[in-house]
């Protein structure tokens, strides 16, 4: 049996757009590009649960936040990644239509997680997995791990897919195929080759 294992940013959802992380700024009379700054510097972290959200866009804004600014910055940050990369959501469909075995390995704190698993197409998907719910974060070799263990799975029968090098390099050291994304139809032909390959050491 082999896992297709996804990302999510970039992957299935289309990058953050620019104008959403300028809105989610203006939304707080904040400074543009201290703002988009702030929210990398300190991703890492929140993906990885060490900040609560009140935690984290404190530290983003550089004040503290009251408890509607954390809900807004939170609804808003979730609507920035909730565009589709067509192509790709069509694929997994497809792989999903076939019964192949798929899953979802996303760095996103818990907050995010929650509202993404509302995205149709990502609840399709049935085995989802998060950084922020696991205390762990790509690409250390224990997120890969921890995820095999609970697909049941070795890690040579994994596809891993990600737009980042680093992320699919943490995922070949862990002993997973990865798979570099750039676009959808490049990822059905490697997808498609994958198959083949596997056919004919069978």
């Amino acid at each position: 049996m082999t896992w297709i294992v996804f990302d999510y940013g970039g992957v299935l959802s289309l990058p953050q757009p620019e104008s959403d992380a300028e809105e989610m700024a203006r939304a707080l009379s904040a400074e543009s590009e201290a703002f988009k700054r702030g929210y990398w510097e300190h991703r890492l972290e929140f993906d990885r649960g060490s900040l609560s959200p009140h935690a984290y866009w404190s530290a983003v804004l550089g004040r503290s936040v009251t408890h509607s600014e954390v809900a807004r910055l939170v609804a808003m940050d979730i609507a920035s990644w909730a565009h589709p990369n067509e192509g790709t959501v069509a694929l997994l469909g497809h792989l999903i239509e076939m019964g192949r075995d798929v899953a979802l390995l996303s760095n996103a704190p818990v907050c995010v997680g929650d509202g993404l698993d509302e995205l149709p197409w990502v609840a399709a998907i049935g085995r989802r997995f998060y950084s922020g719910r696991m205390g762990l974060v790509k690409p250390d070799r224990e997120i890969y791990d921890e995820m095999a263990r609970a697909l049941d799975a070795v890690p040579s029968e994994i596809v891993f897919i990600d737009d980042r090098q680093d992320n699919v390099e943490g995922a070949e050291r862990a002993g997973m195929t990865g798979v570099h994304f750039t676009d959808a139809a490049a990822l059905r032909e490697t997808l498609l080759d994958i198959r083949e390959a596997g056919r004919s050491a069978g």
